[in-house]
């Protein structure tokens, strides 16, 4: 239902992903009119992105383990997590109709396995609840305390009794999250920490005879970088390294750490110093290939970090040992923050009070990725963004019932 003009809503909720469309639910709820500003022609965007590759809302693993995972972030996130974290979110999606399962991995999906049957009895919920909303409508910032936004039928003004901004990050902007919203909120005294990519891609300049490897996956390795290591798949590309291992160190690539790739995780240095002791007369390849069942493409990165040693006398069996275990593989910079999944930065934690309201400006209150926090993917994101969503409108609730 698009939103009549003019308005006088006792909520407005900026943002139609899922921090605020959880907002919305909140407030509704608790019997306030919401309606809900989209600025582009449809609603959860991103969402149904995220979608498109199964749609993990979250991680059933311990709050502890979970809360973990967002770095400095994770005591200002703890009690909106531990109100909303991985048991809830799963209780949720089975209330509108949903059924789950949890992968290998501790990874929770809808059994649909996409977010468009989600969003549609999410949606519908919100209908029921009396909640209205508007699309194309941009907002455009602040003007004498009111909103304002550029919307097909011209500029609109409104002056809700309360707002939640749930305009997502900096990545992805075609789907909405273009972070436009910083520059009206910093001339407004919110502070805001820069935008920097997360849950991305690295570029590596490749030698030659890579080339027959773009688009193919690396498997059986661990990885580290700093204070962060995982074991999982990747992918080397024209453009560099990416894939789900690669994000869940990007944040540790990102501050400069090097990555470091073991090749064998399942062997000690000592056997495979042995089985390297045996090579004869056969050429390198072959002999890793042979030996240590290494396949084509993880010689290819052995060949790979070992150009710079070009003309240098082989090493012994014991320094390619740990040249196997420990290979790094040198990374120039982070792919373009707008092919991130995902943006570090955001309204800092001094600029809001344990609700989510702007310091700046009383009544207004944020969440989601606008905020400055990050994690990996695995569900992290997306139960984040709920939690602080449903905490926002908590609050507001109490702000309009003390009025």
């Amino acid at each position: 239902m698009q939103i009549p003009t003019p308005i006088s809503p006792d909520a407005l909720v900026i943002g139609a992903g899922p921090a605020g469309l959880m907002a919305a639910e909140t407030l509704a709820s608790a019997s306030h009119r919401v309606h809900v500003i989209e600025g582009k022609p449809s609603i959860g965007r991103k969402f149904l992105m995220a979608g498109k590759s199964g749609l993990n809302l979250t991680k059933d693993e311990p709050l502890t383990d979970f809360i973990a995972q967002y770095g400095q972030a994770a005591s200002w996130l703890k009690p909106m997590l531990a109100e909303f974290g991985p048991p809830e979110v799963q209780a949720w999606a089975q209330s509108l109709g949903q059924p789950i399962f949890t992968g290998s991995t501790g990874r929770v999906f809808p059994k649909a396995m996409k977010a468009s049957p989600l969003l549609r009895a999410w949606l519908s919920r919100l209908d029921t609840l009396g909640v209205t909303h508007a699309t194309n409508w941009r907002w455009q910032g602040l003007r004498d305390g009111a909103l304002v936004f550029e919307t097909a039928q011209g500029q609109q003004t409104l002056r809700p009794a309360c707002t939640i901004l749930a305009l997502g990050g900096a990545s992805w902007a075609r789907l909405g999250s273009d972070g436009a919203w910083a520059t009206g909120l910093a001339a407004a005294g919110v502070g805001l920490a820069p935008f920097q990519p997360a849950n991305m891609g690295f570029a590596v300049d490749w030698g030659p005879q890579m080339a027959p490897h773009f688009g193919k996956p690396v498997k059986s390795t661990h990885l580290t970088a700093g204070p962060l290591h995982t074991r999982g798949e990747w992918v080397i590309s024209a453009r560099g390294i990416e894939g789900g291992a690669i994000y869940m160190l990007s944040r540790a690539l990102r501050d400069g750490y090097p990555l470091v790739i073991d090749l064998l995780p399942d062997l000690s240095h000592t056997i495979v110093t042995q089985r390297l002791e045996k090579q004869g007369k056969t050429s390198l390849s072959t002999h890793l290939r042979k030996a240590l069942h290494l396949d084509p493409t993880r010689i290819a990165l052995v060949h790979e970090c070992a150009r710079s040693a070009h003309g240098q006398p082989q090493p012994s069996p014991a320094a390619r040992a740990k040249q196997l275990k420990a290979l790094t593989l040198h990374i120039t910079h982070p792919h373009p923050m707008d092919e991130a999944i995902s943006t570090a930065g955001g309204i800092q934690q001094s600029s809001l009070t344990d609700g989510l309201e702007l310091r700046a400006r009383p009544g207004t209150f944020a969440c989601g990725e606008m905020l400055d926090w990050e994690s990996t993917t695995g569900g992290y994101l997306i139960t984040a963004c709920l939690a602080t969503g449903r905490w926002a409108g908590q609050n507001a609730a109490q702000f309009l019932k003390n009025r």
